[in-house]
């Protein structure tokens, strides 16, 4: 049997396992990357995540020092405003407007919006330019030894890998995280996410707008224009029966309560992608190490897609795994290095993960005294000036 060698070995080739293979790689260390799936990389595809991802400021620090961010920041839409919109009331329409801007601590946007798919075709294409890059889409890991001195791994391919580090971000089922026997708390919600882009009537300026009323949030997020026409990505989480009934809506149907539901802010609205539904959960990882192997992204925890907080942890995973592996690299890997991970990912991790529960129940609520009740919060806590700009930096993950 022959054992290859390398510095890192990433399983999972999603958008965290890609950002973590282009940000070591250029870094200089020696990459290799598999997932079983191969990368769907067209929006027309079978199988096309039809998401977006929203990278805030720190996101894209690590997208700089990764290489990405001058590939993709032309196909990005900015976020300059982050509103939301309480429609708690007896009727579907707003009743409480409140835009937190990005200018009101920052020169720069809170983040930008670029689509699932088109991060995939471009982080691909980024890696092989990466001579100490190998991507093996289509290969899954099928065995995980974790020792003193390395991680042992066997590929589905019958390679055998020897690694000093063993990046899991092989999502929310994690086999990596299974493989070495890391519990992990779960809770379920009883909610979906229907996924779609949309055009609309009126220009989205740069806002993100989050709306509640009960179920969970209806979510716009800017896009870049399609075909001419106004667009924005639609995160619409309700509970389970709801949104299997939404997604069985013939198109026009569909358009209709989506419209209702967003309170008429963008004018009507025209599916201009198919529908996904997505289960909503809060899960989160034990540990985030083993020997020699560092958890991120979803093998570490997962969020409802509220805030844009998801992946934006999860590249935080990678920026903090980065700075100390370009610290000392000779200590990669190690028990010293993979301990000062946990410290600095574990607190800030258990916060979020907390602090996004608690924002996804009070969406759902339903019983009216409670709504209003959220919609006063609301109003306070953007009254305030230092609490509103303390709330903006916590949401980037600023100081």
């Amino acid at each position: 049997m022959t054992r290859e060698s390398f510095d890192i070995l990433v399983s999972g080739g999603g958008v965290a396992g890609l950002a973590a293979a282009a940000a070591f790689g250029t870094a200089g260390f020696r990459v290799l990357c598999v997932d079983p799936a191969p990368p769907v990389t067209s929006e027309a595809a079978a199988g096309a995540d039809l998401r977006t991802t929203a990278f805030l400021q720190p996101s894209v620090a690590l997208l700089e020092r990764a290489g990405l961010w001058a590939r993709l920041a032309p196909e990005a839409s900015a976020l300059q405003v982050m509103r939301i919109i309480d429609a708690g009331g007896p009727e579907p329409v707003a009743r409480l407007i409140r835009d937190f801007d990005a200018a009101d601590i920052s020169d720069a946007p809170f983040g930008w919006n670029l689509p699932n798919w088109l991060l995939r075709r471009e982080m691909v294409a980024h890696l092989a330019t990466l001579p100490g890059v190998e991507f093996c889409p289509g290969v899954a890991t099928t065995s995980v030894l974790a020792r003193e001195d390395a991680c042992l791994v066997r590929l589905s391919n019958q390679r055998h890998i020897r690694a000093k580090l063993l990046i899991a971000a092989d999502g929310r089922d994690s086999f990596v995280r299974n493989a070495l026997g890391i519990a992990a708390t779960r809770t379920s919600y009883g909610q979906k996410a229907l996924v779609f882009s949309v055009t609309h009537e009126l220009p989205h300026e740069n806002v993100s707008t989050e709306v509640h009323r009960s179920g969970g949030p209806f979510t716009l997020v800017p896009l870049p224009p399609r075909n001419g026409l106004h667009a924005s990505s639609v995160v619409w989480m309700e509970r389970g029966p709801e949104a299997s009934r939404l997604a069985a809506l013939p198109d026009t149907e569909f358009e209709a309560e989506a419209f209702i539901r967003s309170c008429g802010i963008l004018g009507a609205l025209k599916l201009a992608t198919p529908r996904l539904m997505w289960p909503i959960i809060t899960q989160k990882a034990a540990e985030l190490t083993a020997p020699h192997t560092a958890l991120i992204a979803e093998a570490a925890h997962v969020v409802p897609p509220i805030g844009a907080q998801g992946l934006n942890m999860s590249l935080s995973d990678v920026a903090a795994l980065l700075d100390l592996a370009e610290a000392d690299p000779e200590a990669l890997g190690s028990a010293p290095m993979l301990a000062a991970y946990e410290r600095a990912r574990a607190g800030d991790v258990a916060l979020r993960v907390q602090g996004i529960d608690l924002l996804n129940r009070a969406s759902m609520l339903a019983p009216q005294p409670l709504r209003d009740l959220r919609a006063g919060a609301l109003g306070l806590f953007y009254g305030i000036a230092p609490v509103r700009k303390a709330l903006m930096k916590a949401g980037l993950g600023l100081r």
